[in-house]
């Protein structure tokens, strides 16, 4: 799950963090900045499911590194019921953003948090899932980084669009005039 922008790089991620890509909005045509907005918030919304991925894994490893016989098996079910519900017990939600776009690559970010804890087989000793742990726990950091980072690159393209409908420069007619 390699989210580390590249300079250069074709990679969503790459474009976004660039430095010209939020650099002097005010002079982008309307439809050339609200292509960068969309693309930022695609990149957003993938780089959320990834974190949620992680974070899924990260609360199921930790609840099964639980020591041996302190919990019953209609417990172990019952918070494993409670980690996959939407209303799980998860309280480092994100800024709560509305977003109008769905991950568009969620098997991709499937595939690379499973194969970070790959290695643990059945009889994974304590040490094991310790440490897929905080293999999780670090790939979950850089895509929230990566992700508030994008957040502030979406922020400035907004601000600018708001901007133009403000002063009038941008007109809601215009846009449904071409679309």
């Amino acid at each position: 799950m390699s989210t580390s922008p590249q300079e250069g790089g074709r990679r969503a991620i790459d474009q976004i963090l660039s430095a010209g890509f939020a650099a002097d909005v005010e002079s982008l045509d309307l439809a050339v900045l609200r292509e960068r907005r969309h693309l930022a918030e695609q990149e957003e919304v993938d780089l959320s499911y990834a974190r949620r991925l992680l974070q899924g894994r990260i609360d199921l490893l930790t609840a099964e590194a639980a020591p041996a016989g302190s919990r019953s098996d209609a417990d172990l079910a019952h918070d494993l019921a409670e980690l996959l519900s939407e209303d799980g017990p998860r309280a480092d939600h994100g800024l709560g953003r509305h977003l109008n776009v769905d991950p568009s690559r969620v098997g991709e970010h499937r595939r690379a948090a499973e194969q970070a804890v790959a290695t643990l087989s059945t009889g994974a000793t304590s040490e094991d899932v310790a440490a897929a742990v905080e293999t999780l726990r670090g790939l979950e950091r850089d895509v929230s980084e990566n992700r508030h980072r994008v957040q502030q690159v979406m922020d400035v393209l907004t601000a600018e669009v708001a901007r133009r409908y403000r002063t009038g420069e941008a007109r809601v007619e215009d846009v449904l005039t071409v679309e």
